[in-house]
């Protein structure tokens, strides 16, 4: 079994394709179960957020599981394969390991260093557990990669390298209107986003803060942690006169401030500035607001070049080694547990030969005194321990280099082991290809023998 990636991002599709690929949590968790039941995925984890969507999952086979998790991504998403093809990437093991390490760090994303990823495949990785759709393998994987990203904001200075999308969203809110100090802001959504909004909002001095949710009790209870004031989301087309600064979080399906609203909003401001940050997928402002005059909408696909402008010059070079180093010690400890099952095979296989042979000779030698026997079978003991002993560390020192697994399978070949028994249970490569990164439709129609 090895472990596949398959999904599209903010670095390989435009906003408008990764909107209409959005998942919520109940379609990601449905689209994990659907996965596990096909033929080459045995365990599997969706992770969907403002910047990505993509499936990790634990294949049986490379082509088999590619061709699943492409036709499953189209059903889920709605958006028909061929669409699809152009913007997904595949990596597979070695590759695999190393993008969810570096995905879950915040390198990947387009906050660089944002820490909120950590808690979406947290969250991600409990309610696959939870549900049965991860495993063993997907598990071990997540749980390592959430200790790495902890480490790499704990260790190094990610935290220094950027912003995050609401920072980042504030910072370009404030080319246009000035200093917050004196502006009415509007948040809309109580999620964990908005949270962070409201936050921010209250830590710049904006002179009012309104929160905006569909459910009443969220935006209360957000409104107390921020000395805000809470309204009903009927009351938005009236608060967006009043508000300069709007930001809007929520996950709906639609736009939650459509072009009209807007519209009769920036009429009763009287020419005065307003900006819109939209941090949602799919979007909550309609993208034509940023038409109207003395309006701003900056959206994510705004805030991506903004942030990968910003990003140029970072030093993030310890930030790769540590992922790089926890990479090649994750992948050691993989080969190196899979050769157990030779290990312990051989070993069975000893003792049985070491329990045959000292039956026999007992049974030859009739009556002999006990501390006779005793000795004879602690001498055989240690004849046959010390023989096993260098061949069974060597191959799982060996075991822990690319190609490992080869060892252990000679080693198997040599003592006649049952191919059951000696069978790497975390292979990597188990189909001959060995940590592939394919990030163009054409490399993966190629490895598909087909289109995705």
């Amino acid at each position: 079994m090895s472990v596949l990636v398959v999904g599209l991002s903010y670095r390989t599709a435009p906003i408008t394709l990764l909107e209409r690929a959005a998942l919520d949590t109940g379609a990601c968790r449905d689209l994990e179960s659907s996965l596990c039941r096909g033929d080459h995925v045995a365990e599997a984890v969706v992770l969907s957020t403002c910047n990505r969507l993509e499936v990790y999952a634990e294949v049986s086979r490379f082509h088999g599981g590619v061709a699943e998790i492409g036709a499953g991504l189209a059903a889920a998403t709605g958006v028909d394969l061929t669409d699809l093809t152009d913007h997904l990437y595949v990596h597979y093991d070695e590759a695999a390991v190393a993008h969810v390490f570096t995905v879950t760090c915040g390198l990947d994303s387009m906050a660089l260093g944002e820490q909120q990823i950590l808690g979406q495949v947290r969250q991600s990785h409990r309610e696959a557990t939870e549900s049965g759709a991860s495993g063993r393998v997907l598990g071990g994987l997540l749980r390592r990669a959430l200790k790495v990203g902890k480490r790499a904001h704990a260790e190094t200075g990610l935290d220094r390298a950027g912003h995050s999308l609401v920072e980042a969203g504030l910072e370009q809110a404030t080319d246009v209107l000035g200093p917050l100090t004196g502006v009415h802001a509007l948040v809309v959504g109580a999620g964990a986003m908005s949270g962070l909004a409201v936050a921010s909002l209250a830590r710049a001095g904006v002179a009012r803060l309104t929160i905006v949710n569909r459910t009443a009790e969220r935006a209360a209870r957000l409104a107390e942690t921020s000395g805000g004031t809470a309204a009903p989301l009927s009351d938005l087309p009236q608060l967006l006169a009043g508000a300069d600064l709007v930001m809007s979080c929520t996950g709906a399906v639609g736009h939650v401030v459509d072009l009209p609203v807007a519209r009769a909003a920036s009429t009763r401001r009287d020419g005065r500035v307003q900006v819109y940050v939209d941090l949602a997928l799919p979007r909550d402002i309609d993208p034509g607001v940023d038409d109207l005059p003395e309006v701003t909408v900056i959206d994510l696909e705004r805030l991506g070049r903004h942030l990968a402008e910003a990003a140029v010059g970072a030093d993030l070079a310890q930030v790769r080694e540590l992922v790089a180093a926890e990479v090649r010690e994750y992948l050691s400890a993989v080969r190196a547990a899979a050769v157990s099952p030779t290990v312990v095979a051989l070993r069975a296989m000893a003792g049985k030969v070491v329990d045959a042979e000292l039956a026999r000779l007992e049974g030859r030698l009739g009556e002999v005194d006990e501390r006779v026997c005793a000795e004879i079978r602690q001498t055989v003991h240690r004849v046959v321990e010390k023989l096993l002993h260098t061949p069974t560390v060597r191959v799982k020192e060996l075991a822990s280099e690319p190609n490992g697994s080869m060892y252990a399978d000679a080693l198997g070949q040599l003592f006649g082991l049952v191919p059951a028994q000696a069978a790497a249970v975390t292979g990597i490569g188990s189909d001959g290809l060995r940590g592939e990164e394919l990030t163009t439709a054409g490399q993966i129609a190629e490895a598909r023998g087909g289109t995705v």
